[in-house]
């Protein structure tokens, strides 16, 4: 080989004979550059890419999105490193330790010299890794109070307008109006179209939420995919799309994939549906439910009006039952009241003091005379007596004895 250079080979440095190939003497010595190219261009020659399975050992990221680490087993470690482009589509970054299968390639980095792995994708054994980001997210998320079930709000029980945000390629579009339309032709339905997997599927969600919420004038917003395999679902795993979800400011149900699949969207918003479909029936009341739930609440508010009727009926009976004891009574204290009233005025009354056997004096004008001077002797007067009257005329007065008789009521004066 050395003396002649093969065809279709690259050219390293500068123009040398023919008949000498680079590096072959002093005068036809290669750059450093160039030896570290011609490796990477020989090492990507011979290794196509494949799978390596390792210990994850001095894992670094680096401010500019770049991972490096190292891959090891009981017999050698190989250097590795991870794009940020690369890095990206990767749910979460490895930890030290952590059994992983690294898809990338063998290849040399020129600057440097230096054997590396150039992995271009990333996956833990099991589902470690896409656990660890599933839990770092509802972590940050439950740490901002979007997890908390005091925020979740209740969808509204007749909507008017409902925002869709999903492929509208996909399944779940057309589930959603179908059984939309099922239950209410009234309820208008909204297609925000966006992408739901795939590298952009996180950005154009949010961009979708975003429109939903600035536009303000749907009242509930389903988000939502048909099932896929878990790669497929991710997008909606991502924390942007969760706190956009969070942010929007009316009812949002989740419905990702199938009822097995749970996503960090479905614990944010407000209400889960196992599926596109179930979402639907959630937020379109059925026609024949509302009339079966209009009849059943007329009925009950017509037994309740009956019962009310016949609790104040029994109320006003037992009003007027207690108004007529109170009103006996009543007249009873009032009676027992004048009657002794009547009694009292009888004892002061001065024909009860003629009933017992006492007799006034009055003049012929009706003057009543009480002492002995005002007889004056021969001067006519009048006695009234409890049954009558008797004129008499005045004799000699004398004082009362010092005893005095006791006349009962049928003796005279």
């Amino acid at each position: 080989m050395a003396g002649r250079r093969m065809s279709g080979s690259p050219s390293y440095g500068p123009p040398v004979p023919s008949d000498e190939a680079p590096g072959s003497a002093p005068e036809s010595a290669i750059a450093v550059h160039t030896l570290t190219s011609a490796a990477k261009d020989l090492i990507e020659g011979a290794f196509p890419p494949l799978w390596v399975r390792g210990e994850v050992s001095d894992f670094k990221a680096h401010r500019n999105g770049h991972w490096y680490f190292a891959l090891r087993d009981a017999e050698a470690q190989v250097k590795c490193v991870i794009w940020s482009s690369a890095a990206k589509r990767i749910p979460a970054p490895p930890d030290d330790g952590m059994q992983v299968l690294a898809y990338g390639q063998m290849t040399v980095w020129p600057v440097r010299g230096d054997l590396q792995f150039s992995v271009r994708a990333l996956e833990a054994e099991g589902d470690g890794l896409w656990r660890k980001a599933l839990e770092r997210t509802r972590l940050s998320l439950e740490k901002d109070g979007f997890l908390d079930p005091t925020r979740k709000r209740a969808l509204p029980a007749f909507p008017r307008r409902i925002a869709v945000i999903t492929s509208p390629d996909g399944a779940a579009m057309h589930d959603i109006i179908t059984v939309a339309r099922a239950r209410s032709a009234d309820v208008e339905i909204v297609i925000v179209a966006a992408k739901v997997q795939g590298e952009g599927a996180p950005e154009s969600l949010v961009s979708a939420i975003e429109r939903v919420s600035r536009w303000q004038d749907a009242d509930v917003l389903i988000i939502g995919r048909g099932g896929g395999a878990r790669e497929d679902l991710w997008a909606f795993n991502d924390e942007r799309v969760a706190r956009a979800l969070a942010a929007c400011p009316i009812p949002t149900i989740s419905a990702v994939g199938h009822e097995v699949d749970v996503t960090i969207c479905d614990l944010v918003a407000d209400v889960r549906a196992a599926t596109p479909s179930a979402a639907a029936e959630l937020a379109v009341p059925s026609r024949r439910e509302v009339i079966a739930r209009v009849e059943s609440l007329g009925g009950r508010l017509v037994a309740a009006a009956r019962r009310r009727e016949d609790r104040a009926i029994a109320s006003l009976s037992q009003v007027q039952k207690r108004l007529g004891l109170a009103a006996t009574r009543l007249v009873e204290r009032r009676r027992a009241r004048v009657e002794s009233l009547a009694g009292q005025l009888h004892a002061l009354s001065p024909l009860s003091t003629l009933a017992r056997g006492f007799a006034v004096a009055r003049t012929p004008e009706g003057a009543t005379l009480s002492g002995r001077d005002q007889f004056a002797p021969g001067a006519p007067f009048e006695l009234w007596l409890r049954d009558g009257i008797v004129s008499a005329i005045t004799g000699a007065g004398r004082p009362l004895p010092e005893s005095i008789p006791r006349f009962s009521s049928e003796e005279g004066v």
